[in-house]
This record gives C-alpha cells, structure tokens and sequence, in this order.
C-alpha cells in the first residue's frame, strides 16, 4: 500500500491526491508516485524513481520480460514452496500487470470522473519485486467508451510482451484483460462500501461487442452477493490449490 505522509498536497497535484485517495482504499494496489506533483518524497531526476531499485520503464517491457517472470518465479517459490512451470509464473504475473496499470486508470475515473493520460514511459516496475511507479500526468473527462480506450491502450502492449510467455492466444489473453478490468473496479467499489455501485458501473462499461475487450461484465446475485465468473484464467489454482479465486471457472 502506498504510504500516505500527512502533508498538503500542492496546488498542481489534484490527480495526486486522487492517486493516494485511490492506494488508500486499495491496500492491495501497490504503487509511488513520483516527481514534485507526487509530494511523497521520492526523488526522481525527470524519469523513473531514484531511490536504489532497478525500475523498468513500461515502454520497454517486452525487452525485460523474460527477466521479470524469472523474479516473479523467484517470489512464488518463497511463498509458495514450489517451483512454478515457467508458463504459470508469467501468467501470475500478467495478472498483476493487467489488474494494476488498469486500476491506476479506471479507479481515478471511477473517483473523480475523468481519464488520467498515463503514456507506458510514466509508468515503471520493480524487477526485484513487481512493484509499479508512476508520475502523474495530466487528465480530462471521458465516457466508458474513451476509458476503454485509454486502458485497451495500455494493455494492448502488456498482453504483446507476454504472449510467448503464456502460451494463449490474443482472445484468451483478451479475456485475462477484460476479468482484471472488471475485478479491479469492483474490488474499488467494496473496499469503498458501495459494491453496486462498482458492479452497476462494471457492467455499463463493457457491454457485449466492446472489441477487443471480451465482456461482457455477466455479474449475477448468488448466496446473497455479486459474482461473476472469469473469462480468463490466471493460473493461481497452479501454486496455491487449496484456495482457487473466488471467480475461478474452475469451481463449479
């Protein structure tokens, strides 16, 4: 979780402040801000964080993939005790990419209304840990038709530096895509207290026939409470099978 110092927030840093709003109802949205619109402290020299880590920009993360899937397997066997195939550590870690750079997008949207203009060269990664950064920017409104866009923009990228990775083809990695879009949203909106909300604004979001998004959003009402089932797979049931996602199309 992003640490949130007791400052004010300078007068240029409303997306900032929106930033931070969004990391602390997110614990599991892990991310810096950097630069002066950031106010938290973490000196950069005009581009990524200086601060000791070797941060990839996201702009050249197909050159670094191989490299970051190696750390992602590295951190599944520390906490998993096992040594995942190399297929099911890029798909973890896709996972995390896809569910993060979209929530850094739509989670401001969904907060403030407006589209934060994020470029792949703003934003970096950690290799030692998968931690994300970026540099805010600037924003303007947008309806579900631009923001899904905007996030198809920067996933489009993500999704063509791991396909050799995670042996799928476009459509299931499009699936992958359009369930973190989705989950990111609603896990906003519970951590928020207002889970209709998040689902209402869910589904109005990607409707049948969005291309290349392979909505749509399908949430039901089972056992008292929404659920959906993914279109995807993010291959968690291969390191941790006593406890698939809630959303797996695994469990029946």
């Amino acid at each position: 979780m992003l640490d949130l110092p007791a400052r004010p927030a300078p007068a240029t840093g409303r997306l900032a402040l929106t930033y931070r709003q969004l990391a602390h109802a997110c614990p599991a949205l892990t991310f810096s801000l950097v630069g002066e619109d950031s106010a938290d402290g973490v000196p950069s020299a005009g581009g990524a964080p200086v601060d000791g880590r070797e941060w990839i920009p996201m702009d050249r993360l197909a050159s670094a993939v191989e490299r970051l899937v190696d750390a992602e397997a590295a951190r599944i066997r520390d906490r998993h005790g096992l040594a995942p195939r190399p297929h099911v550590a890029a798909s973890r870690l896709l996972h995390h990419h896809l569910w993060t750079t979209s929530l850094l997008i739509s989670g401001v949207w969904y907060l403030e209304g407006r589209i934060p203009l994020l470029p792949a060269g703003r934003l970096w990664t950690d290799a030692a840990t998968g931690d994300f950064a970026l540099r805010p920017g600037g924003w303007a409104p947008g309806d579900e038709a631009a923001l899904r866009d905007a996030v198809a923009a920067h996933v489009g990228p993500v999704l063509a530096a791991f396909q050799p990775l995670v042996r799928r083809g476009p459509r299931a990695l499009w699936g992958m895509a359009t369930d973190d879009l989705l989950s990111g949203l609603w896990y906003l909106g519970r951590m928020l207290g207002e889970e209709d909300r998040a689902v209402a604004t869910a589904t109005a979001l990607l409707p049948a026939g969005a291309r290349p998004w392979t909505g749509p959003a399908n949430f039901r009402r089972e056992h008292g409470g929404w659920t959906r089932t993914r279109q995807g797979c993010c291959l968690y049931y291969a390191v941790d099978p006593a406890n698939p996602c809630a959303t797996c199309p695994r469990r029946a």
